[in-house]
């Protein structure tokens, strides 16, 4: 936006929300139950949508970080939940290297940084979309394949194979040394 509202709201995510584990939904946790809330508030404190970190949700704010063209805030939003980068803290983690988690304990929870429900979650495929789609920026449009790389500043480039309406492109992406960082430049070919 425009006007300084996305990159406000995504700065006040980093601020408030944004933990060592994930991102948090919200902050502070709920707790007592509040009738007028509902099931937010059922959950102790730090535990699912009562200030959890809930997985599933925390692509979106790669993609938004993405959008405003800060591929360091995306990839690192992306290494927090990604399983296999859990990898170093899994005797806190505890949940299979290769999978993710519906959830991750939040600041609150006694159990802060373990992860829950394995396998029961949307999270892998929108990580999916935010990794492929805006990070390395490989997106189907409805007038093509369009290739806009929004990845971290220390990498030099990367190379992705992706088929689309029954064509096989080899893409090759190079970071010009007078580049802004956040930006690649881009070559598809069939």
């Amino acid at each position: 936006m425009a006007d300084g509202t996305a990159r406000k709201a995504l700065d006040s995510v980093a601020e408030h929300l944004a933990t060592p584990h994930g991102i948090m939904l919200q902050q502070p946790a709920y707790s007592r139950y509040h009738l007028e809330l509902g099931e937010i508030s059922s959950y102790p404190p730090g535990y699912k949508e009562n200030a959890g970190i809930f997985c599933h949700n925390n692509p979106w704010v790669m993609i938004a970080e993405a959008v405003l063209g800060n591929g360091d805030a995306a990839h690192d939003y992306y290494s927090r939940i990604n399983p296999s980068a859990r990898e170093p803290v899994s005797e806190l983690h505890r949940c299979e290297p290769y999978v993710y988690a519906q959830m991750i304990a939040g600041r609150d929870a006694p159990t802060y940084g373990e992860a829950k429900n394995s396998w029961l979650t949307g999270t892998a495929s929108w990580n999916y979309l935010a990794i492929t789609q805006w990070i390395l920026g490989i997106r189907p449009e409805y007038d093509g394949l369009r290739i806009a790389p929004v990845v971290p500043a220390s990498w030099k480039g990367f190379e992705a194979v992706r088929k689309f309406r029954g064509v096989t492109y080899r893409i090759s992406v190079r970071r010009k040394a007078s580049a802004i960082p956040s930006s690649s430049s881009p070559t598809a070919r069939p």
